[in-house]
């Protein structure tokens, strides 16, 4: 197949794009550099609105990943526009490319993010679940509305809610890895809220499975057993073989990232189930957080 990738320098995206080139396939990154000729890239640039849609005429898929990291900011009024506009207009964008083709690709995985739901408390979820009403929550309905286009010229369309994507190369983890390593690590606040996470193995084998299956609309990008904080605390730390008794007080992630954005990132409680992705049979590599756990930390870190 040749598949274009948007995001393809991410966590989720080089880890994806390694997978599918090791079986054979072609990738074609969207960059916002200049293409050379003859170069398996796309070129475009979101913000203003350009795409290279030549390049993308004859993909056998798009896989759109690119958006502004959530964490990676304070959620000033700007940040919080930016995080806004980067997945909506990419996703208009490569929507509206797609559908002009006179080849469009027959499937187009988008992202998404388990922020659609917001804090479900105790309360179990699945994609039937209607969208919260936050700020994340937003951002989602507006990321997956702009599709339609691609839908509406007949190209299935799956939107991957993905959870919190553990592994050591990056993301919630690799920033958590060293204080639990030295043994500072505990849990956040109570502990109490649930974290639904999923491996990037199993992150990216979702992906390439939907690529394959005649499956439409909003997957949950979940492992089917999510966990609290101080459970996830708890299986990490005896993994590394260190202590978690100290637990990180609600107020000094609040002071350090500011209030919204540590209670999104930290202290929503989302007990988000696959709904879909267990009903059609996907087999979880990693089911369990201590599976997970114990297998990439276990496993030497790629050059």
């Amino acid at each position: 197949m040749k598949i274009a990738i948007s995001g393809a320098s991410g966590l989720i995206g080089t880890a994806l794009s390694r997978s599918l080139r090791l079986d054979g396939h072609r990738v074609l990154p969207l960059v916002r550099r200049p293409v050379s000729e003859g170069e398996d890239a796309v070129q475009w640039d979101p913000a203003v609105g350009t795409i290279d849609a030549a390049a993308l005429d004859g993909v056998d898929a798009v896989v759109h990943l690119a958006g502004a990291g959530i964490g990676d900011h304070r959620w000033t009024a700007d940040y919080k526009r930016e995080v806004r506009e980067s997945r909506t207009r990419g996703t208009d964008l490569v929507a509206r490319t797609i559908a002009s083709l006179d080849r469009p690709p027959t499937v187009m995985v988008s992202g998404s993010a388990i922020g659609w739901y917001g804090d479900t408390g105790d309360e179990a979820v699945t994609e039937a679940a209607p969208a919260a009403d936050d700020f994340l929550a937003e951002v989602c309905r507006e990321w997956e509305a702009a599709t339609s286009p691609a839908e509406e010229a007949g190209v299935r369309v799956a939107h991957v809610r993905t959870g919190v994507v553990l592994s050591p190369h990056g993301g919630a983890l690799a920033k958590l890895l060293p204080l639990f390593k030295l043994g500072l690590g505990g849990r956040m606040g109570n502990g109490r809220q649930w974290w639904s996470w999923i491996s990037l193995d199993d992150e990216v084998a979702a992906i390439r499975w939907l690529l394959d299956h005649d499956v439409s609309g909003p997957v949950n990008a979940t492992a089917p057993e999510p966990v609290t904080n101080a459970e996830l605390t708890r299986v990490l730390g005896s993994v590394l073989h260190r202590p978690t008794v100290v637990p990180v007080p609600a107020f000094g992630p609040k002071l350090l990232l500011g209030g919204e954005l540590a209670d999104s990132l930290l202290f929503t409680s989302q007990r988000v189930l696959p709904g879909v992705l267990t009903a059609e049979g996907f087999p979880f590599a990693h089911p369990t957080v201590e599976e997970a756990l114990r297998d990439m930390l276990d496993r030497p870190l790629a050059a």
